[in-house]
C-alpha cells in the first residue's frame, strides 16, 4: 500500500486518506530508493515519451505514477549549463537549470504531469500564474475537466493565457489566501493539484534528480532556488534525501532559498533562528509568482534549509530587477523577476563568503520570462532606420 508520511512527526497515512497530517504539516509520498541507480538509455527507451529525449519519466521507478503519452510525457529533461558570464568575481561556478523550456514554460509541469497521470477525476488548482496555466493545459491534453481558481486582481493578460485551454475559470472575490484550505476541507469531487500536494511534490523532486545525475558521481555543492509556497523546496529536499539513502550522493548539496525582501516570511524565520514560519503582511513586489505571505509548506522548506546547512536570502527590488536584466543580456535567458532572485541570492551569498570559488552551484530558474511582458515595455533602445540605410547602420553598430 502506498503511504504518505509527515516529514515532521513521522505519522503515516494511506494515499487518499488525508491531505495534511494531524499535526498540521504537509504530507509526501514515502519512497524506498534501496537499490535505485541512475537509469541508462536502454532502461528509459520507450518510456512513453515521443520526443526522443529524456524526461522526468526516466525516474518512473521512484514516482507514484506510470509514464504517459501526450503532453504529460514531455515534462522535465530541461537543460543544465554553466554560465560563466554571470559568475561573480571570485565567486562560485554557476550552473543554470532552465525550467522555462517545460511545455507551458515553468517547473510546474513536473508536478502537474505526475498528478494528471495518477488521478482520474477532474483536476483543479488555486493559482493565478504558472500552476494555473500548467493544470489547464495538461487537463486539456488529457481530455479532463479543469477547475482553475484565480484571485480577483489577476490581470486580463494572464487570464487570456489560461482561458485558451478552456478550463472552468473562476475569478474569486474574497480572501484568496484561504482558498488553499477551502480546497483541502471541501469534498468537491476534484483533485486539487495545489502547490504542495503530495503528487505535485513527487513530480517536482525530479528537477533535483536531474541536477544530481548531471554531476554524478559527484554532486553540486549547493542548489539555489526561489521559494513561494515551499512545495518546490520540499521536492528538492525529498530528492536529496532519497538519493542520499540510495548512496548516490558524494555529499548532500546545501539548499539555499531566495525570496523577495518585500514578502519574505521564510527568510524572516530563518534570520530569527525559528523553526516555524509566521505569516507576514507583505508588500507588492515585481516577484509576483513568489509573493506568498503565508506559505503552506513554509515550515518544511525551512526544515530543508536547516537539515542541509543552507540558508535563505531576501532580495531587494533593485537587485532583483537588475539580475533579471543581467540574465537576459549576459546569459541569454529570459526569466521572471521571481526567478532572478535565485541568481541574485548567489551574488549576495558569494559576497558574504557563504559560497566560494571552489563551489559548484546549481540554480533553478523556475519559469520563462517570455510569457510575462512588462506592463510598460521599454523600447528606448529600438532604432528606426530606412531599408537603404541598413548596411551603414549595421556597420556602425558592430564597430
Amino acid at each position: 500500500m502506498e503511504q504518505l508520511a509527515c516529514y515532521d512527526c513521522g505519522e503515516t497515512y494511506a494515499f487518499g486518506d488525508a491531505a495534511r497530517c494531524r499535526c498540521g504539516e504537509p504530507l509526501w509520498f514515502e519512497t524506498d530508493t534501496t537499490g535505485f541507480d541512475w537509469p541508462d538509455a536502454s532502461e528509459t527507451a520507450g518510456s512513453g515519451s515521443s520526443l526522443g529525449r529524456d524526461t522526468l519519466w526516466r525516474y518512473e521507478s521512484v514516482l507514484p505514477a506510470t509514464a504517459p503519452t501526450g503532453l504529460a510525457a514531455a515534462a522535465g529533461g530541461t537543460p543544465l549549463f554553466r554560465a560563466p558570464s554571470i559568475e561573480p568575481t571570485d565567486g562560485p561556478r554557476i550552473h543554470l537549470k532552465v525550467e522555462g523550456v517545460n511545455p507551458t514554460g515553468s517547473f510546474k509541469d513536473r508536478g502537474t504531469a505526475v498528478g494528471i497521470c495518477r488521478v482520474d477525476s477532474p483536476v483543479g488548482t488555486v493559482s493565478h500564474g504558472n500552476m494555473a496555466l500548467s493544470v489547464a493545459a495538461h487537463a486539456a491534453a488529457a481530455d479532463r475537466e479543469a477547475i482553475i481558481l484565480v484571485a480577483e486582481d489577476t490581470p486580463d493578460s494572464r487570464l487570456a493565457m489560461i482561458a485558451q485551454h478552456d478550463p472552468h475559470l473562476f475569478r474569486v472575490r474574497g480572501d484568496y489566501g484561504r482558498l488553499y484550505d477551502d480546497t483541502l476541507d471541501g469534498d468537491l469531487g476534484v483533485a486539487f493539484l495545489n502547490s504542495d500536494a503530495p503528487l505535485r511534490v513527487a513530480g517536482q523532486k525530479t528537477v533535483a534528480y536531474e541536477i544530481c545525475e548531471a554531476f554524478a558521481p559527484d554532486a553540486p555543492d549547493a542548489i539555489v532556488l526561489p521559494v513561494s509556497s515551499g512545495g518546490q523546496a520540499s521536492g528538492v529536499w525529498k530528492a536529496l534525501r532519497e538519493l542520499d539513502a540510495a548512496g548516490l550522493l558524494s555529499t548532500v548539496p546545501r539548499i539555499y532559498l531566495a525570496q523577495a525582501a518585500r514578502c519574505d516570511p521564510i527568510a524572516q524565520a530563518y534570520r530569527r533562528g525559528n523553526s516555524r514560519v509566521e505569516p507576514v503582511e507583505g508588500e507588492p513586489t515585481a516577484a509576483v509568482s513568489i509573493n506568498n505571505a503565508d506559505p503552506p509548506s513554509g515550515n518544511r522548506a525551512l526544515a530543508a534549509v536547516r537539515a542541509t546547512d543552507g540558508g535563505v536570502a531576501s532580495i531587494g527590488e533593485e537587485a532583483m530587477l537588475a539580475e533579471t536584466d543581467r540574465l537576459a543580456a549576459d546569459a541569454g535567458v529570459s526569466v521572471e523577476p521571481s526567478c532572478a532572485v535565485a541568481t541574485a541570492a548567489v551574488r549576495e551569498l558569494s559576497a558574504a563568503g557563504e559560497l566560494g570559488s571552489d563551489d559548484d552551484v546549481a540554480v533553478i530558474l523556475t519559469g520563462s520570462g517570455y510569457k510575462y511582458g512588462a506592463s510598460d515595455p521599454d523600447t528606448s533602445s529600438v532604432r528606426e532606420v530606412d531599408r537603404t540605410d541598413v548596411p551603414a547602420a549595421v556597420r556602425d553598430a558592430v564597430l
